[in-house]
């Protein structure tokens, strides 16, 4: 009997929503600010999957320039009606303070590869939407509403902020709403209910919700009606799933997902989940993509299949599924034409300012734009941290001229959490090599400097640096003469990590690693990176 081991998908993939086509499923998950928008995963079993696309790929569909970290893309929906796939998102343009400013769109495409359409705003009431179609043929929108003149602050959520999930019909002809919106769901006492999903089965509503805050008191709460706009009666266990009540579990922080039916009518339920540091409560592979096995009990209310509300780390695949080794080395050379997947940059949809696979063959060309922890116009391109224990490696040629000019690798989770390693310029020395460090300082992004004395370089040729994350630590490395020589002290990784620096509910993303270059002088000097590697590390 195969099976899930969980997570399925490793390293910042929240939120996600998953649909079934034929034999097909697919799980879209949130990107934040990072470009392209939404990762759209693919599998045949639920067991192996394989990310394939970023929908949201263009100016016309999104623009984060100026987007807060932890802004941007949150909770898109995923569905397959009428012969088109359905995305719903918000894009959230303000993060701290009373207000939350997101839009609500919807694209679709006539197959998952696209082309996906321009966006169709729908409303800006709230987050977390997504799209119901009814056996009717009718087609009904929801999101949370946010309240502004309530107690609730951004990183420190109060439940009077989250008003309620609101319910209105959509007119697809039309591309707008029709009817009444109607508030149809104030959440359980656990409160901040957020992350409203509708399944149908036998005449009744189903919704599933998200409640608690996105941190450890994380759960799905289910409720169901007769009718679709209510009254919802609540679960009477109130939770599908959590781990609110359960701090040694393996999987923390579970909540926000959604059910999925087998071809032969097996029941899951995808939810998102972190895996802190052991002994730390913190996440730097941030909030990742479980599923657990379901079933239905006579009192025609849904269940985890053990019984416990915890979910499982090992959970029954369906019939024939085989789990498939997964690569622990990911080796990238750059050719012209498009960035492998894995790799995403910040925010702007105008990468041509900010890199170049053809101006120099088999060179990724990144050139210096604004401060490493802009949010406008950073030169950065990486991939997430899948693993606790892992080692990055990349090459490059750079020719700093000023202190301004830097170009490296980098520990990045956002502007006052990351650490870089980068060739920049000294008046005194020449090239040479310094660590630029933001160990959580928010909000004011004061940088360390963990180096004395920078490391002097030659003056010209390819500089080979490399990262190794273990746990909670990380020593930056750089290669002279084909030994790698450490570069500076163990530096805190812990940090990298959605509680690290302002805590729990502060930012809720994820660690990456990758390249990073800057020029604040304006000139936009480039650096050419050879290839990168990623090793993962853990038993």
């Amino acid at each position: 009997m195969a099976t899930i081991r969980n997570p399925i998908l490793r390293g910042f993939n929240p939120d996600p929503s998953i649909c079934r086509v034929g034999d097909d499923y697919f799980i879209a998950t949130s990107t934040f600010e990072w470009y392209p928008g939404v990762q759209i995963h693919h599998s045949t079993d639920l067991v192996n999957w394989r990310m394939i696309r970023h929908p949201l790929e263009r100016a016309t569909q999104l623009d984060m320039r100026g987007n807060p970290d932890s802004g941007g893309i949150w909770a898109p929906c995923l569905s397959y009606a009428d012969g088109l796939f359905w995305l719903v998102y918000t894009d959230i343009k303000r993060l701290d303070g009373n207000f939350k400013d997101g839009h609500n769109y919807i694209v679709t495409a006539p197959a998952i590869e696209g082309p996906w359409s321009d966006p169709v705003h729908v409303n800006s009431s709230g987050f977390d939407p997504s799209l119901f179609h009814d056996d009717d043929g009718r087609k009904w929108f929801l999101n949370m509403v946010w309240n502004h003149v309530s107690s609730g602050v951004g990183g420190r959520p109060k439940h009077p902020s989250f008003a309620g999930i609101l319910l209105q019909e959509y007119d697809p002809v039309a591309k707008k709403f029709v009817g009444p919106v109607k508030n149809i769901f104030a959440g359980s006492p656990h409160g901040l209910v957020e992350g409203p999903h509708l399944f149908k089965r036998d005449g009744w509503y189903y919704l599933t919700t998200a409640e608690g805050g996105t941190g450890y008191d994380h759960a799905v709460t289910m409720a169901r009606s007769r009718s679709i706009d209510g009254p919802y009666e609540l679960h009477p266990d109130v939770h599908v799933i959590t781990s609110k009540d359960a701090p040694d579990a393996t999987l923390q922080r579970a909540g926000h997902g959604q059910i999925v039916e087998t071809p032969d009518g097996a029941v899951y339920h995808t939810h998102l989940c972190s895996r802190p540091l052991p002994g730390l409560r913190r996440s730097p592979l941030g909030r990742e993509t479980a599923i657990q096995k379901c079933v239905w009990g006579a009192d025609g209310w849904l269940r985890l299949e053990g019984g416990s509300p915890v979910p499982a780390v090992d959970v029954e695949a369906p019939a024939g599924a085989i789990a498939l080794p997964l690569p622990s080395i990911a080796r990238y050379r750059f050719e012209p034409g498009a960035l492998p997947l894995d790799f995403q940059w910040l925010r702007t949809p105008y990468p041509a300012r900010l890199f170049s696979l053809s101006e120099r063959p088999g060179a990724l060309r990144l050139f210096g734009r604004e401060s490493i922890g802009s949010w406008f116009d950073q030169a950065l391109v990486a991939r997430r941290q899948e693993h606790f224990s892992f080692r990055a490696e990349t090459e490059l040629d750079f020719a700093p001229q000023h202190f301004q000019q830097a170009a490296g690798l980098t520990h990045y989770y956002n502007r006052h959490k990351f650490h870089f390693l980068g060739v920049t310029h000294d008046a005194r020395l020449g090239r040479v090599l310094t660590i630029l460090s933001c160990p959580g300082d928010w909000p004011d992004g004061r940088l360390s400097f963990p180096l004395h004395e920078p490391v002097v370089l030659p003056a010209e040729g390819p500089v080979a640096l490399s990262a190794e994350v273990d746990s909670a630590a990380l020593q930056f490395f750089w290669r002279d003469g084909g030994r790698w020589s450490p570069v500076g002290p163990v530096l805190d990784a812990s940090v990298i990590s959605d509680e690290g620096g302002r805590g729990e509910h502060g930012s809720f993303t994820g660690a990456f690693v990758g390249m990073a270059a800057f020029d604040t002088s304006g000139a936009g000097l480039p650096a050419d990176y050879h290839h990168f590697e990623y090793q993962g590390r853990d038993q």
